[in-house]
C-alpha cells in the first residue's frame, strides 16, 4: 500500500495516508485514502484540484453529499471487499 505525505496550511505537522485506489471520473482524480493499515479505519475520499501545469497535487475533502456518494461507490466496485460508510 502506498503511503503519502499531506501538508495543509492550517495544520502545521504533515500528515500520512495511506491510499487503498485512485480513479478518475469525468475528468477529475480522485484517491481513497486512510489513516491505517490495519482493520477498520477511518477513510478519507480527496479530489485533485491542482492545475494542470502543476508540478504539485493539490487535494481536497471530497463533502457534497451527491459527489461523496457517487465517488464512494465508484470505490467500493473497485475494491469488492470494501463497503464505505457516508
Amino acid at each position: 500500500m502506498e503511503k503519502i505525505r499531506f501538508r495543509s496550511e492550517e495544520i502545521p505537522e504533515e500528515v500520512d495516508f495511506y491510499v487503498l485506489e485512485q480513479t478518475k471520473v469525468n475528468g477529475a482524480s480522485y484517491i481513497l485514502v486512510t489513516d491505517s493499515e490495519d482493520g477498520d479505519a477511518q477513510c478519507l475520499i480527496l479530489k485533485d484540484t491542482s492545475k494542470e501545469a502543476s508540478s504539485d497535487s493539490v487535494y481536497e475533502i471530497v463533502e457534497d453529499d451527491v459527489e461523496l456518494t457517487a465517488i464512494s461507490k465508484v470505490f467500493e466496485e473497485l475494491l469488492e471487499d470494501v463497503e464505505i460508510e457516508r
